[in-house]
């Protein structure tokens, strides 16, 4: 098998962790439509219905209830005024177990979410793009010679 060059692109292979740059505008209507349909995926793919995610996040923020409506209101596209809280966003990702909303959030902004242990895969590329400036620092150090002058003793 031949190597493949670090270049060179495969076009079957999503990147696990993506490079993002931010957007140049802050396009509000367009992000509230993805969030509205990003949520309304999550509430598809959750295995509560409707009434027990709004159960689930009055529980979590400690409120004696938040109706279906309430909750359809946040992921209908047409209902411009309901926007979702970050307070009852985080509730609503907890409910469903849709983590990957919050990626969602801030992708636009050029930033990608790590969950958990993969922080530590951020870490370890750092370190080693660290370790190679200083071996790169070293052989440049190295390649001039040093000429130590003796000095008498007293």
């Amino acid at each position: 098998m031949t190597k493949r060059h670090p270049g060179q692109l495969d076009l079957f292979r999503e990147p696990i962790f993506p490079v993002r740059a931010p957007s140049a505008q802050i396009d509000l209507a367009r992000f509230r439509a993805k969030l509205k349909r990003g949520m309304a995926q999550a509430i598809r793919e959750c295995p509560h219905d409707r009434p027990a995610i709004a159960a689930r996040m009055a529980q979590y923020l400690g409120l004696p209830s938040i109706s279906k409506a309430v909750l359809d209101a946040y992921t209908a596209e047409s209902k411009e005024g309901h926007d979702i809280s970050l307070v009852r966003f985080k509730a609503f990702v907890r409910a469903t177990g849709a983590t990957w909303l919050w990626d969602m959030a801030v992708a636009e902004e050029g930033l990608i979410l790590l969950e958990g242990d993969e922080a530590r895969l951020a870490e370890i590329a750092r370190l080693q793009q660290e370790q190679g400036a200083i071996a790169k620092e070293l052989k440049s150090l190295r390649s001039i010679p040093v000429t130590i002058k003796r000095r008498a003793r007293a």
